[in-house]
């Protein structure tokens, strides 16, 4: 009796020794990446590959594919100005669609500017925000502090976790959750990257009336990408506004709901704006349906 009840002491100590080693990376590593990901500001535009492949001018990279485009609608424009005469039907005005072609040119070829000013304004409404909080509650506004701030008020340190206990799992459920955080917004990175690299060709659908739509689509997936950070800053605002307790089992499922709640802003985002989804649970339903 006495062997199996050592057997399976050893078996917990030593689930309890995994899980303290893995929490223990994640917490000193990973939640630091996380502010990066999620608090995007110009920085993600400061790099050499990436200002190469945009193009740096009107005549490389991106931008050449851009401008090749613009003189396709022109021509594009010139053959169904001459057919309407024949078919006699109605079209844009020569002069009004010339000057489309020029204002939007323009902003074509400065999106990357245009771009820029756009995440600046974007971090300046998150800093001002996170700004706030550290204001009045004297601490940093950011997932690495919100861990420290969890891991205090759970009583967890690499000692006595039991994975096994009220604690143990709430901190799992935490981690994993985290985790995940990681994960969408890794892509959400991802996605606000290539929705740069379509702004050109945004700017350039803006010439003909029949595919301006396409501008529409990646402004709104633009903005609700961006506005998913403000949501993140206002949820990490409210969490540290909450007087949290030790001991107390209802604060510390309100850490978890704070937690989904970040785990869900995408798709809030997306229920008020619309959007793309980065939400990495919802992409894998997705591709369960599509087998189907």
């Amino acid at each position: 009796m006495e062997n199996v009840t050592d057997i399976t002491t050893n078996i917990i100590e030593t689930i309890n020794t995994i899980f303290k080693n893995l929490f223990s990376s994640i917490d000193s590593s990973l939640y630091e990446i996380l502010d990066d990901l999620v608090f995007v500001n110009q920085d993600i535009l400061n790099d050499k590959y990436f200002d190469k492949l945009f193009g740096t001018q009107t005549a490389n990279g991106i931008l050449l594919i851009a401008n090749s485009l613009l003189i396709g609608f022109l021509l594009y424009y010139a053959a169904k100005f001459m057919m309407s005469n024949f078919t006699y039907n109605r079209i844009e005005n020569p002069a009004q669609f010339i000057f489309k072609c020029i204002i939007y040119g323009i902003c074509m070829n400065c999106s990357f500017f245009i771009i820029e000013q756009i995440l600046n304004l974007n971090f300046s409404v998150t800093a001002l925000i996170r700004g706030l909080g550290e204001d009045l509650f004297n601490k940093k506004i950011c997932f690495e502090t919100l861990i420290n701030e969890i891991n205090s008020n759970l009583s967890i340190n690499e000692n006595d976790l039991n994975i096994f206990t009220i604690d143990g799992l709430i901190k799992g459920t935490l981690t994993v959750s985290l985790l995940n955080l990681v994960f969408s917004y890794s892509l959400r990175y991802i996605m606000i990257k290539i929705m740069i690299l379509f702004s050109p060709f945004a700017f350039l659908s803006l010439t003909l009336e029949s595919t301006s739509n396409f501008f529409k689509s990646w402004f709104r997936n633009l903005f609700s990408l961006l506005f998913i950070q403000i949501l993140v800053a206002i949820v990490l605002l409210l969490l540290f506004s909450m007087d949290y307790t030790k001991g107390n089992l209802t604060n510390k499922f309100i850490y978890i709901g704070g937690i989904y709640a970040l785990i869900k802003a995408n798709s809030i985002v997306r229920e008020l704006f619309g959007g793309i989804s980065t939400t990495i649970q919802s992409g894998i339903s997705n591709l369960r349906l599509m087998n189907k």
